[in-house]
């Protein structure tokens, strides 16, 4: 029986090199398993650094032994959600090694690979249609084909999810490569071609350890028979996993998903939403203008398409985020269309994630944002959109830090390249206080999506913080890059935020408060000028960070109130934000946080 070690919610088998977290397998490899397999097997003792060289490197070797021991520290510490200031795993002694003050008791062998879910990733299906424009339809059958193979068999198949498999349209990698990077065992590729109201879909499921051709076929349909058509797939595919457990469990669930209604009898509704959901992700003022005009007509066609009704509480929760819209207003709109949703189909898991977010923005209603999320979790506890929902609505606004920070990670185990749950990680750490690995979040940020705009903000934000801090004597921080000031690191990149999102204001007030805190009060003014010269709406709390940057309390006060008021999100975080210490003890912050009803009891849910 293989040693398995289990600490919090985490489990290693010593054995076969695998770490996993609520069963979740977290990725480890390398020197950095072996130095955490050093670290537990002598949890509560002192392990130097010339036992983990000799453990890891032979004598006679030569490597860049300080550098490289570091860097497995750091991602062993990354796989675990630690910190190296305010450990909960690692603890660092400085000059003599490392310990593991964790709580470690041995667990039964998590038993043989065969037991453990298959893991399956679905590449963008190929636009054979000739026409560019048919690519939102190509897109749309293969997240159907995604969402029914993950609903089919979720206890034994794992399904990364469509955000991550998109990143795969055009790359020119082989299944093995696509194979190591998502650690998956097999690999479904395809084309779709639209005439009309006619489909054909192409169908090959290959294994990644040998790349054999498992199954391949071709399946015509009408376009109106597209839900049913995607189930077939999803089934065929299962059968030829070579999994009993996959195929057992999938024969136990076709016959309720083929009974399922479907979401739209109306092929013209099911047009305009998948459209409207392709522009939407495109994120830029005008795609996601054109999205709710697609949204619109499908409700007009179905309404009572709770889909469509999900993607427009999607659109408007979006723009009153990002102040396209005063978010009162947005809000208002959107909670009337997830409501919707939820009557439309009880089953929907991410409407109701959707609705604990419309209770938490515009209501500040926290018991109802808990029982909403609770039910999302309920219906489909895999969903990374959910998981992600979760560490937003509910989790972050209660400062529940690290519990929003392991629901991310647990999302981006089957939804690795997305970028929007990434940015949303590096914001958790950020706002918990972990600055340096926040930078080092970001960082990877960038290497998914070099033109990040948050990548770069959240970097500004963390170095921020780090001046202020370094300045108020709180931590004695060591400059990360040598002759470089954090002062100056915070509004590099800051304004290279700025400069990525050309149209948008949301990152002015935040470029406001690191001029101001940086001692910039001149640049930090001519912010607030810009602000007020402004003919678009602007977030409130754009003004009261600049006012707050440049120490004018009252100020400061009054937009903070109005930003609660109109329901800037940029306020949820307050019990964690590391730029309000300062002002906690005012009787203005307590009002504050009761009018957004985060009295203690309600942060006990």
């Amino acid at each position: 029986m293989a040693i398995i070690l289990r600490f919090d919610s985490f489990e290693v088998n010593l054995a076969d090199g695998q770490i996993r977290k609520h069963g979740i397998r977290v990725n480890l490899r390398d020197q950095a398993f072996l130095v955490l397999s050093a670290l537990l097997e002598r949890a509560g003792d002192v392990v130097t650094r010339e036992d983990l060289r000799r453990r890891l490197w032979s004598d006679g070797v030569f490597v860049d032994f300080d550098n490289n021991l570091n860097n497995a520290i750091a991602r062993v510490r990354e796989a675990l959600g630690d910190s190296a200031d305010h450990p909960r795993y690692i603890e660092t002694l400085p000059k003599r090694g490392y310990r593991f003050i964790g709580a470690v008791s041995e667990a039964p062998s998590l038993g043989p690979r065969s037991a453990e879910r298959k893991r399956l990733v679905v590449l963008p299906f190929v636009n054979l249609s000739g026409d560019p424009g048919q690519e939102y339809f190509s897109d749309a059958m293969t997240e159907e084909v995604i969402t029914e193979l993950a609903a089919l068999a979720p206890e034994h198949l794992a399904v990364i999810a469509r955000t991550t498999a998109m990143c795969y349209r055009g790359a020119s990698k082989d299944v093995s490569r696509i194979g190591r990077e998502l650690s998956v065992d097999h690999v479904v590729e395809g084309g779709v071609r639209r005439d009309g109201d006619h489909v054909a879909i192409t169908v090959q499921l290959i294994r990644v350890s040998d790349q054999t051709h498992l199954f391949a076929r071709r399946y015509d349909a009408p376009v109106q028979d597209v839900f049913e058509l995607r189930t077939t797939i999803a089934a065929a595919i299962g059968a030829h996993l070579d999994s009993r457990a996959v195929v057992d469990e999938m024969d136990g669930r076709l016959p309720s998903a083929r009974a399922r209604r479907r979401p739209t009898g109306n092929a013209a509704a099911y047009n305009e939403y998948i459209q409207g959901r392709y522009l939407l992700e495109r994120g830029t003022p005008d795609a996601m203008a054109t999205a709710r005009q697609h949204f619109e007509e499908a409700l007009a066609r179905d309404p009572g398409f709770a889909l469509a009704h999900d993607a427009l509480a999607d659109f408007y929760s979006t723009i009153g985020y990002f102040g396209y819209m005063r978010p009162r207003d947005a809000f208002s709109i959107g909670i009337t269309h997830v409501r919707r949703a939820v009557e439309a189909d009880d089953g929907l898991a991410e409407a109701h994630a959707m609705l604990a977010e419309y209770h938490k923005q515009l209501d500040y209603d926290w018991p109802a944002a808990a029982r909403e999320m609770a039910r999302a979790i309920e219906l489909d506890p895999a969903s990374p959109v959910v998981r992600a929902r979760n560490a937003i609505a509910v989790l972050m606004p209660l400062n529940r830090m690290k519990e929003a920070i392991d629901e991310l990670r647990c999302a981006l185990e089957w939804n690795p390249l997305d970028r929007y749950t990434r940015a949303w990680l590096v914001c958790m750490v950020l706002t918990d206080g972990q600055y340096e690995e926040a930078i080092v979040e970001a960082r990877h940020l960038l290497e998914l999506e070099p033109t990040s705009c948050w990548a770069h903000f959240f970097i500004g934000c963390a170095y921020r913080q780090m001046h202020t801090e370094t300045a108020s004597g709180v931590r004695p921080w060591t400059p990360s890059r040598p002759g470089l000031e954090f002062a100056e690191e915070a509004i590099r990149e800051h304004l290279q935020a700025i400069d990525l999102s050309p149209g948008s204001t949301f990152f002015l007030g935040w470029l406001g408060l690191a001029y101001g805190a940086c001692g910039k009060k001149a640049e930090a003014r001519a912010v607030l000028q810009q602000l007020r010269g402004l003919d678009s709406y602007v977030l409130p709390t754009a003004f009261a960070h600049t006012h707050l940057g440049l120490g004018e309390l009252d100020a400061a006060f009054e937009w903070f109130d109005r930003a609660v008021e109109e329901r800037d999100q940029n306020m949820m975080p307050i019990l964690s934000y590391g730029h309000f210490d300062p002002i906690r003890n005012d009787p203005r912050f307590a009002a504050l946080v009761g009018k957004m009803k985060l009295a203690a009891p309600v942060a006990q849910l």
